[in-house]
């Protein structure tokens, strides 16, 4: 996270950024009531439940609200 972003949005800011930290959890829910029923950690998850293999950061722009992955901040960031 030491490289400079821009926002590819807005193409003004360079500076205020919310980084977003993603904490999955791997969970089965009740189908009628929505309740978790089973809760999974990455060392016991079942077959048919697949880990979470998306980004482990998401960055906002704190001026126009643009939510997107950390690489394409950092990509508008090269440019100058």
């Amino acid at each position: 996270m030491s490289t400079p972003y821009a926002c590819p949005n807005c193409r003004t800011n360079r500076s205020r950024f919310n980084i977003i930290q993603q904490v999955p959890q791997s969970v089965k829910l009740d189908p009628q009531t929505g309740d978790i029923v089973e809760e999974y950690t990455a060392e016991n998850l079942s077959p048919f439940h697949m880990g979470y293999k998306g980004p482990d950061y998401r960055i906002q722009c704190a001026a126009c609200g643009l939510i997107d992955e950390e690489r394409t901040f950092a990509k508008f960031g090269e440019m100058k």
